[in-house]
């Protein structure tokens, strides 16, 4: 076979292919293109989910008195409600929940902290109108007093001597904050800080606190630290007495602001930070997670978010996917797909499932209930390629709005042992083929030269009995 017949018969594959690709698997639930119907369009992504929200009307949503805001679903990623979610500003005593979750993460609770000259020295420069326990040097603490002082109590000198003893010096702990929150996603957090000292360059944003928020309260103790209400430190070598703290927190230590629903948080406040609050909660076992920055006064921030969370909780619905509701259209699309390879050097692989965990949308939208699909539009097999990966869209359709929830990805591949034939690589096969080719073309040229003489003898013939009949007239 010549590469010009080659190319030839690999482009009609390749169409034929294709375009089965693209009616063979209409049906229910399984999505076929038409070329006036793009079905990209209006498909939300997992980048657009983030904030697909914000972009609908919400006629009742609450009245936030903070500057910036933020309602933040846990579990899908998406931001519900919020307002400069993204401008940056200073956390004040929120910078505490940071080098909590570090401690939490690296220390053990049971762990002895001496205080040493050089903690005590940087502590004593913290001013008189931050909150202290306060600590002396040389005193032996264990980093769980330290941890629910700083929580509860939101005692500034506990964060520093965690910070330092985490990593030696403040600007070095500091460091250690910063990697931690670029590995939690925050792209607009630089700490500056180890408890929240009033500084243009300790800044964060509602969004990222929002992260730091939940990585504590899904990954460590945080949540029965912070809802605790007494804690007491025992005496130390320095201290004889027992100390009592009560949780700062109105969530926590007062009926009129307590939410049923609330499992961690913490609050701030510094005249240029103003007051600042971050709570997260979980009902029905989905998480929220609400902060506000510069709310109008202490007992305001409480109440912002509650509302946040009420209206998050009734408004909104968190939908968890699982494969095995996208099975069938799984199966049908990969049975299908074989059957169009069979004729062909191609086979399927492998085959597997990529899916988002979770989705979430309005409620009423929700209740209308929703459609399952699996785009094939995009679906282009080349039959020449050795091997090739598919990666077919799945989507869940509600009436007016469909999500891009995970993906279909498909190994393609050649059989093995499959022989190509070009003038380039000669053989066995070939080479048959090429002494079978000659021989029928020489037995066709044979064949070809008898009947010429076969003729060529009969016209000598009938030229020999015509002159033998005109001599004999003649006589």
């Amino acid at each position: 076979m010549t590469v010009f017949w080659k190319k030839i018969s690999s482009g009609i594959a390749a169409i034929c292919l294709t375009a089965t690709s693209l009616w063979a698997f209409s049906g229910a639930g399984v999505f076929a293109d038409t070329a006036d119907d793009d079905p990209n369009d209006g498909i939300v992504t997992k980048y657009e989910r983030k904030t697909d929200l914000l972009n609908e009307t919400h006629e009742d949503a609450p009245v936030i008195s903070a500057d910036s805001y933020i309602l933040y679903d846990a579990d899908s990623g998406s931001i519900l409600l919020g307002n400069d979610y993204d401008v940056q500003k200073e956390p004040a005593s929120m910078t505490k929940v940071m080098t909590v979750l570090l401690a939490l993460e690296r220390l053990e609770m049971n762990e002895v902290v001496t205080i040493t000259h050089e903690m005590y020295i940087e502590v004593d420069k913290i001013t008189d109108d931050y909150v202290k326990v306060p600590f002396n040097e040389g005193e032996e603490i264990t980093v769980q007093d330290l941890v629910y002082a700083a929580v509860l109590k939101s005692a500034n000198d506990a964060a520093l001597i965690l910070g330092m003893y985490m990593g030696g010096t403040e600007s070095a702990f500091c460091e250690i904050m910063n990697a931690k929150a670029a590995e939690i996603g925050c792209l607009n957090t630089h700490f500056s800080s180890a408890y929240g000292l009033s500084t243009p360059d300790n800044i964060t944003t509602p969004y990222d606190m929002a992260l730091i928020l939940n990585e504590a309260v899904s990954n460590t103790k945080y949540t029965e630290i912070s809802t605790t209400l007494n804690y007491t430190i025992n005496a130390t070598n320095k201290y004889s007495s027992e100390r009592n703290i009560t949780n700062g927190n109105k969530f926590v230590k007062t009926t009129e602001y307590a939410y049923e629903y609330y499992i961690g948080g913490k609050t701030g406040f510094t005249n240029t930070a103003g007051y600042t609050l971050c709570a997260a909660a979980k009902k029905n076992n989905r998480t929220l997670v609400g902060c506000v920055f510069n709310a109008a006064d202490q007992n305001i921030r409480y109440k912002d978010l509650v509302k946040l969370f009420d209206y998050g909780y009734s408004t909104f619905t968190t939908v968890e996917i699982t494969e095995s509701e996208f099975t069938p259209l799984i199966d049908e699309a990969s049975t299908q797909m074989s059957g169009l390879l069979s004729d062909t050097n191609l086979y399927i692989s492998d085959q597997r499932v990529v899916l988002d965990h979770y989705i979430t949308t309005t409620s009423a939208r929700a209740q209308l209930g929703s459609t399952n699909r699996l785009d094939l539009s995009d679906a282009m097999i080349d039959p020449s390629a050795e091997q090739q990966t598919l990666e077919i869209p799945l989507c869940k359709v509600y009436s007016d709005k469909t999500y891009l929830i995970g993906t279909m990805v498909v190994e393609i591949e050649k059989k093995a042992g499959v022989i190509e034939i070009n003038p380039e690589k000669k053989t066995n096969l070939s080479n048959v083929r090429n002494i079978l080719i000659t021989f029928a073309v020489l037995s066709g040229l044979i064949l070809l030269l008898v009947i010429v003489l076969l003729i060529f003898r009969a016209r000598i013939i009938k030229n020999r009995r015509d002159e033998a009949t005109r001599r004999a007239n003649m006589l």
